[in-house]
This record gives C-alpha cells, structure tokens and sequence, in this order.
C-alpha cells in the first residue's frame, strides 16, 4: 500500500474509534458552492435511486463558508466534501492542517461561465463590455488628475449613452461566494484595467490597484443577494430592468424566464465556455475529506457515482443541467485521482 492510501487509512482507523461507527452519520454532509450545488444534488439524487441508501444532504453556503465547515475539523460534526467555484486558497489548506484536516483529494469537475442575466421580459439585447460592468458596479472611478470619486453613475446610459436610459440594479453574490472572487477578478479586475491612470497606479501601487479595482459600490445599484442564486431568478423576474450574476447552470435551468447578456459580444454556451472565447469563464471543483471514506457510510459508492461517466461525460447527467464537461483525457485523470483517494498537493 503507497503512503498517502497508507496515511488515508490511518487517519479513517483514528476516526472510527474516536467516535464509533454507531455515532457516525448515516447521510453524506456536503456543503459549499452555489454554484456546484445543482451538481452535487443531481449526483446525490441519483445516488439515492440507485443504491436506495439516503440522499446526502447538500447544503449552498458559498464557496468560503463551506471551507470554513470543511476545514473545521475531522468527525461527524464536519462535512465530507465541499463544493468550490475557484480552487482552494493557501490559507485555506493551513486552516485545513491547523484543523487535522491533512489529507484531501481535489477534483475538478468541469468548467462554468458565471452569467450576467436578465428577465425575457426586458426589452434590451444587453451586450456589455467588461470596462462598461466596472464602470457600472465599481465603488470608485478614476476623476482624471490622479484621484478617484464614488461612482457617480445611476442609470446605464450614464456610463455608455448607447445603453438604456434605466436604473443600474445588479443582484450579485456576497463576499463569501466564489463566484463573487471570480467575478471581481475576471470582470473587475480586466474592467479596470485599461482605465485611465490604472496601468501607472498599478506599477506604483499594486495594493491601492488591487482595492479599487475589486471593491464593489455599496450605494444601492449593486445588492448583495445572498448564496441562494435562485432567489435572484426570482428578483430578475419581479424587476426586468435588473440584471443578475451567477453561475451559467442556472441561467440554464432558467433559460425560459432569463436571457443571458453578452460580454464582449459572445454569450455564454457549452461551446463558448469550453474553448474559452466567453471571457468570464471558470473550472469548478469539489474537495473530499480522506478520512471519512471509510466511516460515513456511503461515501465510496457516491463519489463513484459522481466520478462515473454517465455523470461528468459529455452526454451526462451533469451535462443536461449545464456544466460544461472536461476532455475525455482530463476526465480520466479526475477519475483515477478521486476514486483511489490522491492527496492534495502530492
């Protein structure tokens, strides 16, 4: 038996008898990303159906708060796996290790574009440059003598006269989610760039750059929904004129209420996604705890389920509710790495 199987078994023997088979859960606990939820339920819906055992449970708590749980500690009381819209942090893995949370497996699952949306009921084919989202949501622009100003523009067509004349109101994630660190850093950040006085101010001072390009404003026009993304399908549709960002599965699911807004003139699809000429693109994750293999019943035949192709193939179920698959070749590699329990980092 290899080392890290070895240390895998070990650590599962340790958790058996700290806290007995009988007190170990008889459900999968599975936390984290918005956007990965709708995979993990599908995967744990079939699951059930399959092998009659109970569905785990799945719980959206954004992609920070479900390392918050995941790393928090080794035991029942923990979750087994957590789902993520952006790879684990460096300080995520030393909260994991200050934890006893040493031994995980990683797997990429495919790939996600994170959507700008809006309701069918609005009138405009909104197709959106990245600096005209900065301009829109930032909290501070650049007043042309070196400073900055809080943002001052209320209607769209403040920023760009070409667009409607209607109020800036964008439901998006809060700061604990992924897709919000991935919208910042893929929208945001390239918005901001090309500003007047950015690049100068960047080589000067990266940390000032770093802080204007990625705060977003707090004065109304950008509202902070929470790490429940249909509820922001509820909002668009109360609000045409609104618009929403979240993960592209659920401006699939909603394909019949919600029409997606292009960015640089290309809109989300399974094609544009996975060849990354949609600019705002993302590979998605989940992480699983070795230790609880062995002890949470249930968790082996699961992770083979989500691991099957009949899942995470091009024609798999995960497929149908938007996630845009991995080459045959990656695939198989995730396979290999989940189901024989590779660990993190080796």
């Amino acid at each position: 038996m290899n080392k890290i199987l070895l240390t895998g078994s070990v650590a599962a023997v340790a958790l058996a008898a700290s806290v007995g088979y009988a007190a170990a859960r008889d459900q999968i606990k599975i936390v984290g990303s918005s956007t990965v939820f709708p995979y993990s339920q599908a995967t744990a819906e079939e699951y059930a159906n399959k092998t009659g055992n109970p569905a785990p449970v799945v719980e959206s708590t954004g992609t920070g708060g479900g390392f918050k749980v995941f790393c928090g500690g080794v035991g029942p009381d923990f979750a087994d796996i957590t789902g993520a819209s952006r790879a684990i942090k460096e300080s995520e893995v030393k909260l994991c290790a200050d934890n006893g949370v040493t031994d995980i497996t990683e797997a990429l699952i495919g790939y996600d574009g994170l959507s700008v949306a809006v309701s069918r009921a609005n009138e405009t084919d909104f197709d959106l440059s990245e600096e005209q989202i900065f301009k829109a949501l930032a909290a501070e622009l650049p007043d042309g003598n070196g400073g900055f100003v809080a943002n001052p523009n209320k209607k769209w067509s403040d920023v760009d006269e070409s667009l409607p004349a209607t109020d800036i109101i964008a439901f998006g994630p809060p700061p604990t989610s992924g897709t919000r660190d991935a919208f910042v850093e893929l929208v945001m950040h390239d918005g901001c760039a090309d500003l007047p006085g950015m690049a100068e101010l960047k080589s000067a001072d990266e940390d000032k750059w770093e802080e204007v390009c990625s705060r977003m404003r707090q004065d109304g026009p950008f509202v902070e929904a929470g790490e429940n993304d249909n509820l922001i399908v509820q909002r668009l549709e109360a609000d045409p004129n609104s618009v929403g960002i979240f993960g592209y599965s659920f401006l699939y699911e909603n394909s019949d209420k919600l029409k997606a807004v292009k960015i640089e003139g290309v809109a989300p699809t399974f094609d544009t996604i996975a060849d990354a000429s949609y600019p705002v693109s993302r590979p998605i994750f989940f992480y699983v705890k070795n230790a609880h293999r062995d002890v949470i019943p249930g968790m082996s035949d699961f992770l083979a389920e989500y691991m099957s192709d009949e899942a995470l193939g091009p024609d798999g179920y995960l497929a149908e509710r938007g996630l845009t698959p991995l080459s045959d070749e990656k695939r198989e590699e995730v396979q290999k790495a989940v189901l024989e329990g590779k660990k993190f980092g080796s």
